[in-house]
């Protein structure tokens, strides 16, 4: 009807037309300005972190030299320590001399370990990378898949789905990860409790890569708990609001099955807010990894944040802060990005 107001989520009614007909008819873009101003700002957001870390740390109650040179050091064995590595100063000149290591790609060195930083880190970070890259595929593809059939399945599915969601949504990591420990480890001897491998008997070649999936399994689970319960609550939310559309209907009467509507139409739209939650939830990810691998005894950075908090180990725990705020920074950059290749009415510029 002329004069009257679309009601199609996209820009045009010949998007809708040119997808039906297999075609693309709006363009999607990131203009360079836009991706360089993006990139600039994650420098004067990295420099607030590491100010505001390094003064909460330093200004923390404790002797992270005495801590470090043990119960029985003498008072000249723990000053040799703090000229050594630097703590004698003031804290603005700490800071300045380490904000130009920085800089310089030098993390410091480990109070704990003797060693540089970057090092003890480079050994810890694939433990921890493969913990999360497993819960996020974990709670991206589970969560999808079960918010779907929530979405479609109105009644005691949709019921059960969404109760099980909230119950998932609503314990704690730590919690959960003990239960699982006591009942599916223990109790049921399904899984192996604690560790990485065995440390019993050394596996190598595929022996190996089953012996760490494994002990993966009940880890990557308790970790995305959380993650699967919410992306299941907004697949299912968003679904059900799409599959109402005027859109929808119109895609139908055209003859589309109610697979291609949901998957061509009803899905790409209701996902726009899904990429947004989660690539903030990247970070959430990381700081759950500290209570998981804590729980589990998975040699990751998480654990070595504990251990390095415990000791007062003041390089390392900075440099896993900055490591964490890094991938937070960089996981919202990518997150607009793949929002721009989502969704053809967005250009920035």
């Amino acid at each position: 009807m002329a004069g009257e107001t679309s009601l199609l989520p996209w820009p045009r009614d010949e998007a809708i037309i040119g997808s039906l007909a297999g075609n693309r008819t709006c363009r999607v873009g990131v203009s360079g300005s836009y991706l360089l101003r993006r990139v600039a700002q994650v420098v004067p957001a990295l420099i607030m972190i590491l100010i505001v870390t390094f003064s909460l740390i330093h200004l923390a109650p404790g002797d992270p030299a005495g801590a470090f040179a043990g119960e029985d050091a003498t008072q000249a064995t723990i000053d040799d320590i703090n000229r050594q590595y630097g703590l004698d100063q003031p804290i603005l000149s700490q800071f300045r001399t380490y904000a130009l290591k920085i800089a310089h790609g030098d993390l410091g060195t480990s109070f704990a370990y003797g060693r540089p930083v970057t090092a003890v880190i480079a050994e810890r970070l694939p433990a921890t990378l493969l913990l999360t890259g497993a819960a996020l595929v974990l709670s991206v593809l589970g969560g999808i898949l079960v918010g779907t059939l929530a979405a479609r399945r109105p009644g005691p599915v949709d019921a059960g789905i969404t109760g099980a969601a909230l119950f998932g949504y609503a314990v704690p990591s730590f919690w959960l990860g003990q239960v699982a420990i006591l009942v599916i480890a223990l109790e049921w001897k399904l899984l192996p409790a604690l560790g990485m491998t065995d440390t019993r008997i050394t596996y190598t070649g595929l022996d190996h890569v089953l012996d760490v999936g494994q002990h993966l399994i009940l880890p990557a689970l308790v970790l995305a708990a959380s993650e699967i319960a919410l992306v299941i609550r907004l697949t299912r939310t968003g679904l059900r609001q799409q599959l109402a559309e005027a859109y929808v209907r119109t895609a139908s009467a055209k003859g589309l099955s109610g697979k291609e509507v949901l998957d061509r139409h009803a899905f790409p739209v209701a996902a726009l807010p899904l990429i947004t939650v989660i690539g903030t939830r990247i970070g959430f990810l990381f700081s759950g990894a500290v209570v998981v691998e804590t729980v589990f005894s998975w040699p990751g950075i998480g654990l070595l944040l504990t251990s390095a908090v415990t000791s007062g180990d003041r390089p390392m725990v900075l440099a896993l802060v900055l490591i964490v705020a890094v991938s937070v920074l960089l996981a919202n950059l990518v997150t607009d990005l793949v929002y721009a290749r989502t969704d053809p009415r967005i250009r920035y510029d």
